[in-house]
């Protein structure tokens, strides 16, 4: 197999942000006083929650071993990170045949393109079960 330069190159800044961003959020808390972390900037202008909302106190519980917390924080995205990994392969080629429906589903557009938006609505409304989608 011949890889091209680009393709080296992602994979070892992907080899290189990874270990990066875990260490970083297994030793600076988003949820401190302190912490360097930037804070939502859309709620900060709007007071409405974005989509990525929590993600990163979501990927601090989830570092930590707190699934239960990181589902809490940003739902959405706790479903989503197992797949990125299957569509960053299938990306560069690698498609096996049981996860053909799966990655059918999940690589169309027009699922992202209702999902997103709808996801993004519905953690602001102020109804339960709404309001779980909320960050905690």
């Amino acid at each position: 197999m011949i890889f091209r330069l680009s393709q080296v190159a992602l994979w070892a800044g992907i080899a290189i942000a990874v270990p990066a961003g875990v260490w970083l959020l297994w030793n600076f808390d988003p949820n401190a006083a302190d912490s360097f972390y930037p804070p939502c900037m859309f709620r900060a202008f709007t007071g409405w929650f974005c989509i990525g909302c929590g993600l990163t106190r979501a990927l601090h519980a989830l570092v930590h071993g707190d699934i239960i917390g990181a589902f809490a924080m940003n739902p959405l995205a706790m479903l989503a990170l197992p797949m990125m990994p299957l569509l960053a392969a299938q990306a560069q080629g690698w498609q096996p045949r049981r996860l053909q429906p799966l990655m059918w589903v999940i690589g169309e557009p027009k699922l992202w393109l209702f999902l997103l938006p709808a996801y993004w609505v519905a953690r602001n409304l102020p109804w339960f079960p709404f309001t779980l989608l909320a960050p905690t």
